[in-house]
């Protein structure tokens, strides 16, 4: 699963991606790889991973990952190929959803492309070119589809009539993903269409030192815009958590954070608001060879958890033991769960339940 973070030119992202490549900037056990110059896996930092570390002692320690693509800046234009248009449009078609960094800091020693500092004007730009590629893919879909309609096709029609709905959001500036369509028709004629504008959306709002805790006047504007689009908005000084990556010593870098009046790194905030923007969750296996975090969609069935493990797991599952991670805190080993009665045995309708430790029993 990738998060794509995307921006105009010098608004931070570059940045950002850059803070999060630096392993410095968390605990030790926070690092992070590249696969291109562009694409980087980070690991999402877990306080319950830690925990069951310190319960259980394993050999090793495997946390959960999220996959970060920093995007060409976008300009005016890309849906026409403008700038690096083409290949920033194609970059983020193949991420799971979007990370949008937004410029609400003041600073005359970085230019702004456009000339002056306005957030909403920047998301404007780039939800316009978004949309404008969205409404190119409903035209080549629609004009395929209408001709079937007419044919009397009752499918064809119905899938006209969605079409017509989004392209009509579209083409007031609305994004696919603020346009009301039931569940069903999402499934069968929105989903396979894979719009850029559908996907989920997370505001970053680049601020400076001052206001990396409480915010500012941009941010409230940010804030107020993007409240009908059911998006988080995160609020980053990129910059300061730069500056905390230079640090060596990681008490060093704990003061830092004191100082600025933050409990952790914003980066951490960061990677697990996408974590969860990508419909993701965790549950753990945890024995002494190792504690692991395994990621799975929200919703997935036991066997579906095992099959993360392994395909066979999940095709010959017999049952899953299951502790809440609660309990397995609260009693401090297996073994006293067990004793207490708190260990569940669950078949293959079971929805695993984000941090639950599981055991899974199966047969090939």
């Amino acid at each position: 699963m990738k998060a794509g973070i995307v921006g105009l030119p010098n608004v931070g992202k570059s940045t950002l991606f850059n803070c999060l490549s630096n392993a410095k900037a968390q605990s030790a056990n926070f690092p992070f790889c590249t696969i291109e110059p562009n694409i980087g896996v980070v690991n999402v930092p877990d306080p319950r991973l830690e925990k069951l570390e310190d319960l259980v002692n394993p050999e090793k320690v495997i946390p959960a990952t999220v996959e970060i693509v920093d995007i060409a800046g976008l300009v005016k234009g890309a849906s026409k190929g403008e700038g690096l248009g083409n290949q920033f449009l194609g970059n983020i078609r193949e991420t799971d959803a979007i990370i949008h960094v937004l410029r609400c800091f003041e600073n005359d020693n970085i230019v702004h492309v456009d000339g002056s500092v306005d957030p909403i004007r920047d998301k404007e730009t780039i939800d316009i070119e978004l949309q404008l590629k969205d409404l190119e893919t409903v035209d080549k879909k629609l004009d395929k589809v209408k001709r079937a309609a007419k044919t009397g096709n009752k499918e064809a029609q119905k899938e006209e009539a969605v079409l017509l709905k989004l392209k009509e959001g579209l083409e007031s500036g609305v994004s696919v993903r603020a346009i009301e369509v039931s569940e069903d028709d999402h499934l069968a004629y929105v989903k396979p269409l894979q719009f850029i504008t559908d996907k989920p959306v997370l505001y970053v709002c680049n601020v400076d030192e001052g206001a990396a805790t409480k915010g500012n006047a941009y941010v409230d504007k940010v804030k107020e815009v993007v409240a009908s689009e059911n998006a988080e908005v995160i609020i980053l000084a990129v910059a300061t958590e730069a500056d905390i990556t230079e640090l060596e010593d990681y008490e060093e870098r704990q003061l830092f954070l004191q100082d600025m009046g933050l409990e952790e790194p914003g980066a951490s905030v960061l990677i697990r608001a996408a974590y969860k923007l990508l419909n993701q969750q965790t549950y753990f296996t945890a024995g002494v060879k190792e504690v692991r975090a395994w990621t799975i969609p929200i919703g997935a069935t036991a066997p579906q958890a095992a099959g993360v493990i392994h395909t066979d797991f999940e095709k010959g599952f017999i049952r899953a033991e299951v502790i809440k991670y609660e309990d397995f805190v609260s009693y401090g080993s297996e073994a006293k769960v067990k004793e207490a009665g708190k260990l569940g045995v669950e078949g293959k309708a079971y929805i695993v339940g984000d941090g639950d430790v599981m055991h899974f029993l199966f047969n090939v």
